[in-house]
């Protein structure tokens, strides 16, 4: 077993940690890895400032700060071979130099070639060592064009022409801030590996046993290069040794691993790469972070090469190593927060809803086989006191309100009340709408409860809500707040689960009975990546209506040039006069809900004057019983064209509407584009979605476009908007700001997940590893104990 983090810890008083001081007394005992920045030496107020804009607080942070890139000084090459972009070590004699108006020109000979210096700021120093027949070494990136080979500003120093060139090795490039510069940087995190090294901390919580539940898992290929190093050993420096070595079998066996930091030095030669996995799974936390901060050098240019292409990319075994531990511990908060969870009771529902029954008999269609399958899900876990957390996805149009319907259903029939929560108002508005269309003629209350009600108005839902007159209740981040009191919530379901934070879940689920939480059924229209579902609602059993009602019609969807604006405008025109509507969608750059409403105004009254039909507008700055009419009006067939901002982008059902035109689309996101598209071809009547672009596109403009041009699977639109904006901009970053991952790259890393989920369940599941699964929690995510009951 693991040692547990806590044995193995800090003196404040060692002398290399001399500022730790400042923050306990000297008998105080402090786990190294979690000792804030300012214990070690050379971090004052001003570094520590500038190690927080970077997001260091705590010494492991400085230490999962790796380096973006690396110089390689650790070789010379001659001026004939340096190509262009390469960033060179070498040597030479000046054999002129020109000083004007722009600047010092200095050529350098090296016998295989010259290169010029060019210096944009001359200063005494400078001139003074630019002399004729003075050796050099300089390093810097050079650059080839019809001048020759150029380096600007490189770094120099003077040397004999005989004397051997100063080898500095890798050089990490670290990402910094303005005024802290990499020396420190190095410094720093030099300093950091060596207080966590001659403290004895074990890094590594894993055993053989845990790989070997992963054993048969795919890993990509890592080739460890078997060269020679051209440096010689220093068996005092654990930095010169560990950097060298990925420890393999042979190493293992022969090796004290009561402390894994120490190896023979001068047992090079059995240090040979093993397999792949083994490469991984044998290398600890510290070895790994030490081979990112100080690779090994080689004798082979292309080798060495290779391996820096591989640590930058993060492909290397190094930060495999480092990716599997970090998405462990995500794994781990996840079913932690699960396992929380299932501690309270849920109120168990009746396996049979007459409700449910009559609502689905009114509809004028049946289910879907994925609608049926999806309430089945559903239904198994509110039969249960263990509480059910179950996100649906569905893309646009696949009827997840109808089986949310459904499922409140059962709890109604059990005596349970059901919180309906949207993040928008007139989302929340078409909800309620349907709630009340289905549920109102059966005999259940349905109430409304959100920010824009007067006091009456609030009063007495809020005594609806508490005396249980109310039996669904529908609203938006309003239900949240501390006043509003449910007589018996038994069922919570929250719709865009994405644009609620969790704090703001929890608020909700705390709000059942005494001893009891809530059954929570999560929706949502934006299809989510696998990885990335796995990486933020990992905690949820997931169901997926993957068929969309019969009668659907597909969706052509066209990229046109905003200059052929005047073209749409008639088209408009005439698919109006058939007797269908159409949607016309501004958006801005800017995300301002006022210069939404201005666009959204001026294209209002430009197309007023043009056109001799029928016209609504709807933005996010009217009231909310103007947008409500509006939208009715429209929704009756006494519109035919709705002018809109982006608050349309979800929840508005009219069959009838058959053409959407999006201005800018460029502007918005993959996601965003499909949710609007899914407004139209919700019925039989075919369908088309016009995208106005306006020139010049980027190359990530017209890539975004031609997806949705050519793709209508919500599932591949949105793996497309991962690659190209990132989980932040897919999902919000209010859902995705406690990723916080440091490594992990939820496109590149997707196949280290399934190790990542493996090993998180094999490790919850044994209780003797408790301390091993709080500690590995606490060394990644510090602050995810605040949400183990969300």
């Amino acid at each position: 077993m693991p040692t547990s983090v806590n044995s193995a810890s800090l003196h404040l008083s060692d002398p290399i940690s001399k500022n730790a001081s400042k923050h306990a007394s000297s008998d105080m005992v402090v786990s190294a890895i979690d000792m804030p920045v300012t214990a070690l030496a050379g971090v004052g107020p001003k570094v520590a400032e500038q190690l927080t804009q970077l997001g260091i607080a705590r010494i492991f942070d400085l230490l999962l700060h790796l380096p973006r890139d690396y110089e390689d000084r650790s070789r010379l090459v001659s001026i004939g071979d340096v190509a262009h972009g390469q960033a060179a070590l070498i040597t030479g004699r000046v054999v002129h130099v020109d000083t004007n108006r722009s600047g010092m020109t200095v050529i350098v000979d090296d016998d295989t070639g010259t290169i010029s210096l060019r210096f944009f700021k001359v200063y005494r120093g400078l001139a003074q060592t630019m002399c004729l027949g003075t050796h050099l070494q300089l390093f810097g990136e050079v650059k080839v064009s019809r001048y020759g080979k150029q380096i600007h500003h490189p770094e120099y120093q003077i040397i004999s022409s005989n004397e051997t060139v100063v080898n500095t090795g890798l050089q990490p490039i670290y990402p910094s801030v303005k005024g802290l510069h990499q020396n420190k940087l190095r410094t720093l995190i030099k300093l950091a590996l060596q207080t966590v090294r001659s403290q004895g901390l074990p890094m590594t919580l894993f055993t053989p046993e845990d790989f070997a539940v992963v054993a048969d898992l795919p890993l990509v290929p890592f080739e460890p290069a078997k060269l020679s190093i051209t440096e010689p050993d220093y068996p005092e420096d654990i930095f010169s040794t560990l950097a060298r070595s990925v420890p393999d079998h042979t190493i293992s066996n022969s090796v004290n691993r009561a402390d894994p930091y120490l190896y023979n030095v001068n047992n090079h030669a059995n240090t040979v790469a093993a397999s792949t996995a083994n490469n991984v799974y044998n290398l600890t936390i510290f070895e790994a972070l030490v081979l990112l901060h100080t690779p090994p050098t080689y004798t082979d240019a292309g080798r060495q090469y290779k391996l820096l292409t591989q640590l930058s990319a993060r492909t290397h075994a190094a930060c495999q190593r480092l990716i599997i531990e970090e998405l462990t511990a995500h794994q781990l908060s996840l079913l932690y927060r699960r396992q929380q969870l299932h501690q309270y009771k849920a109120p168990k529902c009746a396996t049979q809803s007459p409700l449910a029954d009559q609502l689905f008999a009114a509809l004028p269609f049946d289910l879907t086989g994925a609608q049926k399958r999806v309430m089945k899900d559903i239904t198994a876990d509110m039969a249960t006191s263990i509480p059910m957390l179950r996100l649906v996805q569905g893309d646009v149009g696949a009827g997840k309100t109808l089986v949310a319907a459904g499922a409140a259903g059962y709890a109604l029939d059990s005596g349970w009340q059901v919180a309906v929560m949207a993040p928008t108002e007139i989302l929340a508005e078409q909800h309620l709408v349907n709630f009340k269309q289905w549920f109102e003629p059966l005999g259940i209350g349905v109430g409304w409860l959100a920010g824009k009600q007067t006091a009456k108005q609030r009063r007495e839902a809020l005594e609806g809500v508490a005396e249980n007159n109310v039996q669904i209740v529908v609203g938006t981040h309003a239900l949240f707040q501390e006043q509003v009191k449910f007589a018996k919530l038994g069922l919570v379901i929250i719709d865009e689960q994405h644009r609620f934070g969790v704090e703001q879940r929890m608020a909700l689920t705390n709000k059942g009975v005494a001893g009891s939480t809530p059954h929570q059924l999560i929706m949502t229209a934006t299809p989510i990546p696998r990885t990335l579902a796995m990486s933020v609602y990992g905690d949820m059993d997931t169901s997926i209506i993957d068929e969309l009602p019969p009668g659907r019609t597909p969706i052509t969807t066209v990229t046109i040039d905003r200059n052929r604006r005047d073209e749409v405008i008639e088209r408009i025109a005439v698919n109006c006069e058939a007797g269908r509507q159409a949607y016309w969608v501004c958006s801005l750059v800017e995300e301002s809900s006022v210069l939404d409403a201005q666009a959204a105004e001026a294209t209002y009254e430009d197309l007023s004057e043009r056109l001799d039909i029928r016209i609504g507008l709807v933005h996010g700055k009217m009231k909310g019983a103007d947008k409500q009419a509006i939208m009715q009006a429209f929704k009756a067939g006494q519109l035919d064209l709705l002018i809109a901002t982006t608050v349309i982008e979800v929840g508005v059902d009219v069959p009838n509407a058959s053409l959407m035109v999006i201005e800018n689309a460029e502007r918005l996101g993959l996601s965003q584009l499909h949710q609007l598209r899914g407004r139209v071809g919700r019925g039989s009547t075919k369908s088309y979605c016009v995208l106005l672009y306006q020139k010049p596109l980027s190359e990530t403009g017209t890539e975004r476009l031609n997806v949705l041009r050519d793709s209508t699977d919500g599932f591949v639109i949105a793996q497309k908007d991962l690659e190209l904006r990132g989980p932040g901009e897919l999902l919000g970053k209010r859902q995705t700001g406690n990723i916080g991952y440091y490594l992990a790259d939820l496109i590149r890393d997707e196949q280290l997940f399934a190790i990542a989920q493996r090993l998180a369940k094999h490790l919850i599941a044994d209780p003797a590893r408790k301390a091993d699964v709080s500690q590995l929690i606490h060394r990644w995510m510090p602050e995810a104990s605040r949400y183990t009951n969300a």
